[in-house]
């Protein structure tokens, strides 16, 4: 039996594009053999200090929100429960366009956890500053393997620690797999830093 590579990815709930790459890595499991553990980390917490627009910063203060309730659900139900309640707070934040109706974020969040088969009370953590030493840690571990200038998703394979791939829709089955041998190719190269082209789609969840 192949043993299998512990895949690191840190997300923030709210990024679109982390989203993605997280259902692509789902795709890969399939293919190859990786076992993906799941961490947090904040968009809020990333752009403390830094000059961006006061949409954006209105919008990433909410942000912070999720990320708290999966802070105490991993704190309660161990780590477990991440992959899960990420995978109902993704769906119904961009799949179901949640993220355009930030004054039911509340309703969101309980449903997320009851559909992952975890207690709804934990949404009362989105208001909470208890598990934001949490938080931040899980943040500070992901963003000190690639650098301040990148943002989620981060991803380590092995020795590898990346930021990315920054993807618009998800590849499926040997596709993911080509796209997955192709990222850990040149990330494997020590001296590789970066490849990158302007954005023209936006991202696409189905």
């Amino acid at each position: 039996m192949t043993e299998k590579t512990p895949v690191d990815l840190w997300f923030d709930p709210f990024c679109p594009y982390a989203w993605v790459t997280s259902r692509w890595l789902i795709e890969v499991e399939q293919v190859r053999p990786i076992e993906i553990r799941w961490h947090i980390m904040s968009l809020n917490v990333l752009n403390e200090g830094k000059d961006v627009s006061e949409a954006y910063r209105e919008q990433i203060a909410r942000a912070i929100e999720p990320v708290r309730v999966v802070a105490a659900a991993r704190q309660k139900y161990g780590e477990a429960a991440v992959g899960p309640l990420y995978t109902e707070l993704g769906t119904r934040l961009h799949n179901e366009r949640g993220i355009k109706r930030l004054g039911k974020l509340r309703e969101l969040v309980e449903s997320a956890l009851t559909a992952a088969g975890l207690d709804p009370e934990l949404a009362a953590a989105m208001n909470s500053e208890e598990y934001d030493d949490d938080v931040r840690a899980s943040h500070n571990e992901g963003i000190g393997l690639v650098g301040q200038e990148v943002g989620t998703p981060v991803i380590r394979a092995g020795a590898n620690a990346f930021f990315g791939p920054v993807i618009t829709s998800i590849p499926r089955g040997e596709d993911a797999g080509r796209l997955w041998d192709g990222v850990q190719l040149v990330t494997g190269f020590g001296d590789f830093f970066e490849l990158k082209r302007t954005r023209t789609k936006e991202p696409v969840f189905g």
